[in-house]
């Protein structure tokens, strides 16, 4: 019958200092030669975890040599907080805003740490040292496991990954139960289920290592993939929408420059204006057209700060009523308190604008805009309702999607792009909100999105 030969402490600590060490090498050279900037932050966290992970191990073989206080409390506190590392990169994956879930990690490991250390104070066996250390590996790991086990979006990278940390929580509770019912006053008995352990935990951690990075190549390609989709869908934007303002903005001049004499003052004043509107769309395009694209390229930045928003409401307001009162449509400002929230006042400011300018455009001449604040809980809802022509339910879902082109003129057939939502979106999306639209033709329109009264 076969039997593992029994593997001894050392050589066990000795195989995981190697092992660590080598993937630490993997993931720092992955991080500076391949990986994108925002990859960049995970594959750090991820590598500080191993780096955290191979400097313990070293601890470890010093058993007997350095004093026990370094060896076994700093040693298992520094597992402790190297497995909270890793742990933070994996929800880093799949969830780039997540700070609830960071702090319950790290109250997790904190826990996890003085609850060792307490068993060490007080004398307690190898055995039950052996068996809190196991839970606490288990409990930090379980939230990023089910978390990526919950997830809608599967992928073969995701399901290949979350199985191998299935695999590893069930070897550390099987452990922990052989543990319990079979105790032993060593770290790694010489029996054959400990070596089996080891062994496979070693195997299975390098297979999940693997896993993590080709995850962090899989979600680098699909942004280099969608970038290029949108890239394209960018272009065709500009060809389409800047040729129609452009060329109607060439030919109303060129009609002024050859043939200025012929018309009256009146006539003149009539095509000028005609250029005006069409250059000014120009500008609006290229504006937006501009903004998107720092945003896409990760040029723009984030600068949150505590902000009044009735008064940046008003303020918006302001610029836009020169425009609504061409079409004399009024616009009111509902709001039952002063609230403040943590944003970026430009970005919000441009939502605003953006907003505004098209429930002017949609609106006939005579109506009404309404702008509500409303907080609720932990956020601030802004709503801008006209009483204009709506939104068809065809293209309510493309409102606000790069490759949903949408074209609807405006009651005067003003022209749009459908850019200005699409750049009210992220910037939302930015700031951790959500950004919808309730309509029905014929009976107008609620543009609402969502802020939180904190960054988090």
């Amino acid at each position: 019958m076969f039997e593992l030969l029994p593997v001894d402490p050392k050589t066990i600590f000795l195989l995981y200092f190697w092992g660590n060490f080598f993937t630490c090498i993997l993931i720092f050279s992955f991080s500076f030669s391949y990986a994108t900037s925002d990859n960049r932050k995970i594959l750090k966290w991820f590598g500080l975890g191993k780096l955290i992970l191979t400097l313990a191990w070293i601890l470890a073989l010093l058993r007997d040599i350095i004093p026990d206080f370094i060896s076994i409390n700093i040693a298992n506190s520094m597992i402790l907080g190297a497995c909270c590392f890793e742990t933070l990169a994996m929800l880093s994956l799949i969830k780039t805003k997540a700070k609830r879930q960071y702090q319950f990690q790290i109250a997790i490991t904190a826990a996890s740490i003085v609850f060792f250390n307490i068993s060490t104070i007080f004398d307690a066996s190898m055995n039950t040292r052996v068996i809190i250390g196991g839970i606490g590996v288990f409990v930090i790991y379980l939230l990023p496991t089910l978390t990526y086990f919950s997830e809608k979006e599967k992928s073969f990278f995701k399901t290949f990954y979350v199985l191998c940390y299935i695999v590893f929580e069930i070897l550390i509770a099987v452990r922990i139960v052989h543990r319990y019912l079979y105790p032993q006053n060593l770290i790694i008995s010489n029996d054959t289920f400990d070596s089996l352990y080891s062994i496979c935990l070693f195997l299975l951690t390098l297979i999940g290592i693997v896993g993590f990075l080709l995850l962090v190549k899989e979600k680098q390609d699909y942004k280099i993939k969608k970038l290029l989709n949108d890239k394209n869908q960018f272009f065709s934007i500009i060809s389409h929408d800047l040729r129609g303002p452009l060329g109607s903005s060439i030919s109303l001049s060129e009609i002024l420059l050859e043939n200025i004499e012929q018309y009256s003052r009146e006539e003149i004043k009539e095509i000028s204006e005609l250029l005006h509107d069409s250059n000014k769309n120009i500008y609006k395009l290229l504006e937006n057209l501009l903004e998107w694209s720092r945003v896409q390229t990760g040029m723009i930045t984030f600068h949150p700060k505590n902000i009044l928003l009735n008064a940046l409401v008003e303020e918006n307001i302001g610029l836009s009523k020169n425009v609504a009162l061409n079409k004399n449509i009024s616009i009111q400002f509902e709001s039952a308190e002063l609230i403040e929230a943590e944003v970026d006042q430009n970005m919000i400011s441009t939502i605003l604008r953006n907003l505004l300018s098209n429930a002017i455009k949609f609106t006939d001449k005579n109506g009404e805009i309404k702008v509500k604040l409303l907080k609720n809980s932990q956020k601030v809802e802004v709503s801008i309702t006209d009483n204009g022509i709506g939104v068809p339910d065809s293209i309510k879902e493309k409102l606000f999607k790069i490759n949903g082109k949408v074209l609807q003129k405006g009651t005067e057939n003003e022209l749009g792009s459908g850019l200005g939502l699409l750049l009210c979106k992220e910037f939302v999306t930015i700031h951790q909100g959500k950004i919808w639209v309730e309509s029905e033709l014929g009976k107008g329109s609620t543009f609402r999105f969502t802020l939180p009264l904190k960054v988090i």
